[in-house]
């Protein structure tokens, strides 16, 4: 009989004994199934992240304008101008487009099938439902158009995406900007990958990814004991060794196999739901959470032949005799020396690669050696894990009878112990190193605003012609329900006659004009009254490495002319000049931190200066709104609408984040949060497996008077002895991985304790919670229907 006949039918037996070994046989198998398939459906759902998030960038850049200025597309039949006018709506963006055709034959925005009119808008279907909201009334208030359509797939980044186009008929002056255009869709640029963030995303993959590969082997371990006892009977009747292993293969494949069916069809049942949920901002089309085929094969093909070769490995160290099994026998010690292997590996592996990924860096990092590493360092722990376990109960003894019956249990077969915890002993190290690098290089892409939003928490900047309309503006915002306090001021800029040009063009000074009330919250001004004229300067600016001559303090000295019509800084001067001159008593002052920040420039007072001499002037507000009003952002919004339907205002924050490192830090929040799911439920069906597998032993502990609360903390002790151990292990490899990773940055080694010991109580309950879970089924196990066997 050739070898892949003797493979074929070995395998096809340990399938039969899979699913028509009695209810023991099917158990097994539907208990390894599933642990199988949330693995295979987390490792889908990352296969489908790549091309999820292409097609996200995808239907971003069909749906958006192409980046033109104005001029550089001529008005004819098929032309369009177009306005942003998004706006945030109690936390929910909204992305708006204002458009005015010029002919009869303008470009459609995709999923759109006609221009709406001006005072009509078409809205996504999210959008439609909110305004359709009956608590949603300021939102209607803010969207004053008549809904006539409703945005198509095409159109949409995703069936949450709250969108609208709307008809317009005046398109200036707004805040946005106005572009004319001849087509929908942007070209996608290759920008330069920053290596600190390529680190960052290579190590959330890994630390993610790596747990499930632990748990998928884990659940085709389910059962060992019996299914050993199975293939001593088949030594029993005649086979060979090499035969028991194949049929245990068997028996391996046909549990994966289900799990990967069952992990499928998890992965398309979760796949329609989160069309209904949006995660940090996040939501996609069904269609567009599709795996590469390359990838979906890997998993194919991956995990039942990591099944095969799991048990395989596991049955080294069985002796399957005729009449019994050696396992049963005090096992030999574990050894350490080759268990040092794999993390001393993965040093080697990122050694050499200190400061290669540091910002600013030339050479490029290698994402693959980075991804080896890390899995080298902490599979190691993995292997650790058994030995340590194992060093550790063999020294446990006395106390009482449920620390007893735990150790003893433990001291017979740590190793089951042991693999209960792997899985979350890798996820507590993992996210302990991608604590520590997210800590590390935080400041580098987050950084501190330069305003103090205790002084205002809303800024609004609105176009105006002159002072009597920015006095119109401040009023309205000021008059707005919910504004406890404001500063408004006119601004604009204007060219210093005679001064020396610049590759910026002409230098400019900041020109804001304000009443004495006012200039006092933005600068020291001291004693003040109408006519005065003040340079506010600011002494934590650093001017190192600026010219003396273009600095504010020299450009706007008393008695320098300026020319107030201008456009914008660096710009010509359009029409003829309005020369003002600085007068001579203008005098130095210091600024001070107002909601936008601290403020630079020449401010007057209406005497001296009038905003309607001012060149496109603009009314800019900063407002402080009453803590206690939920609605007074969404009022002060809908009042900038009103002005400017482009929404000028902006709610101010402590910090500006790295859109990209924000994509990151969000991707990783909503990955940490399926794999916990993930470890929970695998670790739950773990433990389940085990108490099934001792049913017999605690029927016949409650048969000879041992009380069910002593068994059920002795298996509390048997999940709290290897839990303490693994997270001990897990933080020393989270804490060497994270260093090793920080070099590799070329940052300072440092820890933040707080999230390390949070990190660490996470997963501790866990452990605790799964636990805890696990004692109904305990409870029922120890009835005396235990006692049977078939």
């Amino acid at each position: 009989m050739s070898a892949s006949t003797r493979w074929s039918r070995d395998l096809l037996l340990g399938a039969r004994l899979a699913v028509s070994g009695g209810k023991e046989g099917w158990t097994r198998t539907a208990l390894t199934g599933i642990g199988v398939a949330l693995g295979v459906m987390v490792l889908l759902f990352a296969a489908a992240a790549p091309a999820m998030y292409a097609a996200r960038f995808e239907r971003e850049a069909a749906v958006s304008p192409p980046v033109t200025q104005g001029e550089d597309v001529k008005a004819s039949d098929t032309t369009m101008t177009v306005i942003q006018a998004n706006t945030t709506f109690r936390d929910t963006s909204v992305h708006g487009t204002l458009l005015r055709p010029d002919g009869s034959r303008p470009p459609l925005p995709p999923g759109v099938d006609r221009i709406p009119a001006p005072g009509e808008m078409v809205a996504s279907p999210e959008l439609r439902r909110m305004l359709a909201d009956p608590g949603n009334a300021l939102l209607r208030q803010r969207l004053p158009y008549r809904v006539v359509g409703t945005i198509g797939d095409a159109g949409l980044t995703g069936p949450r995406d709250v969108t609208y186009y709307a008809g317009y008929r005046n398109t200036g002056p707004f805040f946005g900007g106005v572009r004319r255009i001849d087509h929908f869709g942007q070209r996608e640029q290759q920008q330069r990958q920053d290596p600190v963030l390529l680190v960052l995303v290579v190590i959330v993959l890994v630390v993610l990814l790596l747990p499930v590969g632990v748990f998928i082997a884990t659940a085709v371990r389910f059962g060992g004991e019996r299914r050993d006892r199975r293939l001593a009977a088949l030594r029993l009747v005649g086979a060979d060794a090499a035969m028991t292993r194949r049929t245990a293969a068997g028996e391996a494949l046909s549990g994966a196999l289900l799990g990967l069916v069952l992990g499928a069809g998890l992965f398309l049942v979760v796949r329609e739901f989160l069309t209904g949920i949006s995660l940090l901002d996040l939501n996609v089309f069904p269609a567009d959470i599709m795996p590469g085929p390359g990838l979906t094969a890997l998993v194919a093909v991956g995990v039942p032949a990591a099944s095969v070769g799991v048990t395989l490995l596991a049955l080294r160290g069985v002796a399957i005799e005729p009449l019994g099994l050696m396992r049963q026998a005090t096992p030999r010690r574990r050894r350490l020396w080759w268990r040092l292997v794999l993390p001393v590996a993965g040093l080697l592996v990122l050694l050499p690669m200190a400061g290669q990924a540091a910002v600013g860096s030339s050479s490029s990092v290698n994402r693959y050696a980075v991804a080896g590493g890390a899995v080298l360092v902490l599979a190691g722990g993995t292997t650790l894990l058994p030995w340590l376990v194992e060093a550790v109960v063999r020294r446990l003894g006395g106390g009482p009878v449920p620390w007893q019956l735990a150790t003893r249990r433990l001291q017979l077969s740590s190793g089951a112990a042991a693999r209960t915890v792997a899985g979350i002993t890798v996820a507590v190290a993992g996210a302990i190193a991608v604590q520590t690098l997210f800590h590390a290089v935080e400041n580098r892409y987050v950084t501190e605003a330069d305003h103090d939003p205790a002084r205002g928490r809303i800024q609004a900047s609105v176009q105006v012609r002159d002072g009597v309309q920015a006095r119109q503006v401040i009023t309205a915002f000021r008059t707005t329900a919910g504004v406890a306090s404001l500063v408004g001021t006119t601004e604009s800029a204007a060219a210093v006659v005679g001064a020396r040009r610049t590759a910026d063009g002409v230098p400019q000074v900041p020109v804001g004009v304000a009443d004495c009330g006012t200039l006092r919250q933005i600068a020291r001004i001291g004693a003040c009254r109408d006519g005065d004229v003040f340079v506010v300067t600011d002494p934590r600016t650093d001017h190192t490495g600026e010219d003396p001559a273009t600095a504010l303090t020299a450009l706007a000295r008393p008695g320098r002319t300026l020319d107030l019509n201008t456009v914008g800084p660096g710009e010509h001067v359009t029409g003829p000049p309005r020369p003002w001159r600085i007068p001579a008593g203008t005098r130095q002052v210091t600024a001070v931190t107002t909601a936008d920040g601290s403020r630079e420039g020449l401010f007057a007072t209406p005497g001296a200066l009038s905003p309607g001499d001012l060149a496109e002037p603009r009314a800019m507000v900063m407002m402080r709104l009453d803590p206690h009003d939920p609605d007074a952002a969404d009022r002060v919004r809908n009042t900038g609408v009103r002005l400017d339907p482009t929404d000028p205002t902006m709610v101010l924050s402590a910090t500006r984040t790295d859109s990209t490192y924000a994509r990151i830090e969000h991707a990783m929040r909503i990955g940490a949060v399926a794999t916990l799911l993930v470890i929970g439920a695998s670790l739950l069906v773990s433990l389940v497996e085990q108490l099934r597998e001792r049913r017999r032993l605690l029927a016949v502990l409650v048969a000879f008077g041992t009380r069910r609360g002593t068994l059920a903390l002795s298996v509390l002790w048997q999940a709290a002895v290897p839990m303490v151990l693994g997270l001990a292990l897990a933080v020393a490899a989270g804490l060497g991985l994270g260093a090793l990773l920080l070099r590799l940055v070329r940052v300072p080694v440092g820890y933040d304790w707080s999230v390390v010991a949070q990190l660490t109580a996470a997963g501790a309950a866990v452990v605790a919670a799964v636990t805890a879970l696990s004692l109904p089924p305990l409870w029922r196990m120890m009835r005396p229907e235990g006692l049977r066997t078939e």
